[in-house]
């Protein structure tokens, strides 16, 4: 592959060193780039194993990365143009990403193995020297007794089952045991329901319908139809691999207090438990709770959580934001121009890249390839972000059968490229900017972003550095390509549901009494210590809907949207006025117009606020809550007594008493 050192050099900051054979007879070069003390990135994966070796001779392990630009820069019939792509990779490359967090499994090899034939036994004989077996069968047929009882054979149907790799607990109905009297086939005693079981492992040959959603990615369950061999094979392969002590990733860094679930048993936003597909998040008071031994890593949560509770670990997405922004900077210092991202995992998308690279016609020399863990961690700030910082379009390498679902990244799809062609960044008329490619062909692929319609890239691409959490990255992220947008659009309306809008309300009919203030859980609505006053700040507002449906008054209205301006400008006064100060002690306590509607409405109008006694009442309304018991208590007033009677209330009392104040009788 030709190698530009001019664009490479120049996208590269750092010593730059060409060899041809660097894993042969150059490789003292690499010895003497880790002597330097300095990090060393090696433009090439092939010989990785080779080069840690050498850095673990040398005690450099932690310093040496790996950029693969050849299959994903120098393989392609773009090859000669292709050096600002080349920069750009290696020194993405070298930008850290912190480690994930891990939680700790323990499995002791007790497996349940779940059939309905002799598929199951012969399953649990090949196991039964790797793990402590049950083989439970379900509705069996004509099953031939094994000649030896090396492990429990039992029958039932399991009627639920929770739990994960170290922690399954199963419920069974028609359970029994074998009768050891059995000739030709197995016979079982009477059944009983509401049996239960604790294993390790789950494997499933039942070739009937799973026992938990997303199935393929629960540890610890391994399922095949006996109908194929070559699967049950493999999953016996698996199933004795999986006894003692396993690091799993903890992919989702939760931050209950940014949890906008529900306030007071008043639901707000679910978009979480919504999307989730092995349902490892459940509802846990006023925040939601996510169990890190079942979540599968797919990021869809993260990428549709408008707060930042659930933020995706792996990298964090400031980091990611990092490297995204060495990788464009570096593009452009290189010379290269009108960049398209392909964002692409490494299971699926790095071999289809792979595939292109050898057998067709690579990448082309516009289109910078990042890997991620999961494709459906991709938020609104990742695109918003590479649209700022130059990108004319990008483009998301799916599965034509996707491992998790990808209804949520096609909503978060579809909200970037509405941001991105309403401010401007957009190609041809109708032609996305941000789009999904679904597909395991890589000439399906190469045709893809043959027919893609670049954009029109930032009239000042910014430099931010992104820093914080989830929400301070949106923001940055937000206000950066709105600057820079070749059409900076004050507002771009959003359909019903999205996480980001405004607030409209009927300031007329507000009493103030902020329980939307107490419902808000991103502090979007806010009050004072020192007046009546409700604030609002739109870029902290998610639509969760708390506060309408909190508002006693219903003069809340949700308005979806991104209002630019009002992202930019400071906290608004929704409605402020002036306090009323106790008439005893001058305290201010609620407002001069809610205490003096109070007042007008009950004055003369109701029987406990009229004649004499009834004024004490009505100045025990002008009190703050301190004088008002201590008027009561010290006076022996009763706010709630009637007046004193020599006789009897009667009927013709009632009507006499509506007919003076003029009330139809």
């Amino acid at each position: 592959m030709p190698l530009d050192a001019d664009a490479i050099g120049r996208g590269c900051a750092g010593r730059l060193t060409l060899a041809d054979q660097l894993c042969g007879r150059e490789l003292d070069r690499f010895r003497a780039a880790l002597g330097t003390g300095v990090p060393v990135t090696v433009s090439c994966t092939l010989q990785a194993p080779l080069f840690d070796e050498v850095a673990a001779e040398l005690g450099a392990e932690d310093r040496v990365s790996y950029a693969k630009i050849r299959e994903t820069a120098g393989w392609s019939s773009q090859a000669r143009t292709a050096g600002p792509k080349m920069a750009a990779l290696l020194a993405a490359c070298a930008e850290p990403l912190p480690d994930a967090a891990t939680v700790a499994i323990e499995s002791a090899g007790v497996a349940l193995i779940y059939g309905r034939d002799a598929t199951a036994i012969e399953a649990g004989r090949r196991l039964a020297e790797h793990l402590d077996v049950t083989v439970l069968l379900t509705r069996p047929e004509a099953v031939e007794p094994p000649q030896r009882n090396d492990f429990p054979v039992v029958k039932g149907t399991i009627a639920g089952a929770t739990g994960r790799l170290g922690a399954f607990d199963l419920r069974i109905d028609d359970y029994a045991l074998a009768s050891p009297s059995s000739r030709a086939q197995l016979e079982f005693g009477p059944g009983r329901n509401g049996a239960t079981s604790t294993c390790d492992i789950v494997l499933d040959l039942t070739g009937g319908s799973a026992l938990f959603p997303a199935h393929d990615v629960r540890l610890g369950y391994l399922r095949a139809d006996p109908r194929d061999p070559a699967a049950v094979e493999r999953v016996i392969a698996q199933a004795s691999h999986l006894v003692g002590t396993f690091d799993k990733t903890r992919f989702v860094d939760f931050h209950a207090d940014l949890c906008a679930h529900s306030r007071s048993r008043i639901t707000g936003c679910t978009r979480c438990l919504d999307v989730c597909p092995t349902g490892a998040i459940t509802p846990a008071g006023d925040t939601v709770a996510i169990d890190p031994y079942i979540c599968a890593g797919c990021g869809n949560c993260a990428s549709v959580c408008p707060t930042g509770a659930a933020a995706y670990a792996l990298p964090p997405a400031d980091a990611l934001m990092r490297r995204l922004r060495t990788l464009m900077l570096s593009y452009r210092a290189a010379g290269g121009e009108a960049a398209t991202i392909l964002f692409h995992d490494g299971e699926h998308g790095e071999p289809l890249i792979d595939a292109l690279a050898r057998h067709g016609e690579g990448l082309p020399a516009a289109v910078l390839p990042v890997r991620v863990n999961e494709v459906t961690q991709l938020g609104p700030e990742t695109f918003a972000a590479l649209f700022a910082y130059g990108a004319v379009g990008v483009r998301i390498l799916a599965r034509a059968r996707p491992k998790h679902d990808l209804e949520s990244l096609r909503r978060v799809v579809g909200l970037g490229d509405t941001l991105a062609r309403g401010l401007g960044y957009g190609g041809p008329a109708g032609s996305p900017v941000v789009a999904i490619i679904e597909t395991d062909d890589p000439d399906a692929l190469s045709a893809a972003l043959a027919e893609f319609a670049p954009g029109t890239p930032a009239t000042e691409p910014a430099r931010f550095m992104p820093v914080g959490g989830k929400r301070e990255v949106l923001r940055f992220a937000f206000n950066e390509m709105h600057a820079a947008a070749p059409s900076p659009t004050p507002r771009i309306a959003l359909a019903a549901g999205a996480p980001f809008g405004g607030l409209n309300f009927r300031t007329e009919d507000c009493t103030l009494c902020l329980a939307c203030v107490g419902a808000c859980p991103t502090h979007a609505l806010t009050d004072s210590a020192e007046r009546p006053f409700l604030g609002f700040e739109e870029s902290l507002c998610v639509q969760c809907g708390l506060c309408a449906n909190t508002c006693p008054e219903n003069v809340i209205d949700l308005i979806p949207g991104v209002d630019f301006e009002a992202w930019k400008a400071p906290r608004r006064v929704v409605k402020e006025e002036e306090p009323f100060a106790c008439t005893a002690c001058a305290k201010p306590f609620g407002t001069r117009s809610s205490i003096e509607r109070v007042v007008e409405k009950l004055r003369d109008r109701h029987w406990m606020f009229s004649g004499p006694s009834g004024e004490a009442r009505v100045q025990a309304l002008m009190m703050c809550e301190n004088c008002r018991v201590e008027v009561a208590v010290n006076q022996g007033f009763d706010p709630h007594a009637g007046a004193a009677r020599d006789k009897p209330r009667t009927t013709e009392d009632y009507l006499r008493e509506r007919a003076e104040r003029g009330e139809a009788i």
